[in-house]
């Protein structure tokens, strides 16, 4: 399934199955990922929060705006043998644009890797 917004987005089911890890541990698995394409970005792979070990995580006080799909707001990955600063970012009330992608996490990947299976 595919959406395409005229701002520019288009948010795809990502297929297969995608791995979250880092520094030896797996932070999240899911068969229900999303690829969101915005212009000029690289695609980034969105994954269920039901799919991620949020346990680990810990809402930081950073936010970033973003004119196509919101604000975003920052996790810290704490991996028990350090704390990965922004880690990952979600979009907990996203506009209407990307609607399809609230409940979802996306991750920095200079500091964890995100992979298909």
């Amino acid at each position: 399934m595919q959406d395409q917004d005229p701002s520019g987005i288009e948010i795809r089911t990502a297929p297969g199955k995608w791995v979250v890890y880092t520094r030896g541990g797996i932070f999240g698995e899911s068969a229900r990922a999303l690829q969101v394409l915005e212009p000029g970005r690289s695609p980034v792979i969105y994954v269920p929060r039901e799919d991620v070990a949020m346990a680990f995580f810990d809402r930081s006080d950073e936010q970033a705006a973003n004119a196509r799909m919101g604000t975003a707001t920052y996790y810290a990955l704490d991996t028990k043998s350090m704390v990965l600063e922004n880690a990952a970012w979600s979009f907990e009330n996203p506009l209407p644009a990307a609607e399809r992608i609230r409940g979802y996490m996306a991750f920095d990947t200079e500091k964890v890797t995100v992979e298909q299976q």
